[in-house]
């Protein structure tokens, strides 16, 4: 049985940009609101609090925001 605050996100490129994951998994509403709670400190990126609203997500980050989290697969990076 899945975990209804776990999401698998599936990336299609070789990374997103933190505030929009956030948006397109529907934990906000919207792209400003992405913005304002990471600039507050709200979201954690692989166990750390993180700030840059741009950060690139790549395949393997796990991100928490309110008591839900996505794990992100898809798409790695080549050496």
């Amino acid at each position: 049985m899945n975990d209804p605050l776990k999401i698998i996100a599936e990336l299609k490129e070789e990374f997103v940009e933190l505030y929009k994951i956030l948006k397109f998994e529907g934990l906000v509403e919207s792209g400003g609101m992405a913005k304002q709670i990471i600039a507050d400190g709200q979201v954690i990126v692989n166990g750390e609090v993180e700030t840059r609203k741009r950060k690139k997500i790549i395949a393997g980050d796990k991100i928490e925001y309110s008591g839900q989290s996505i794990d992100v697969k898809g798409k790695k990076v080549k050496p």
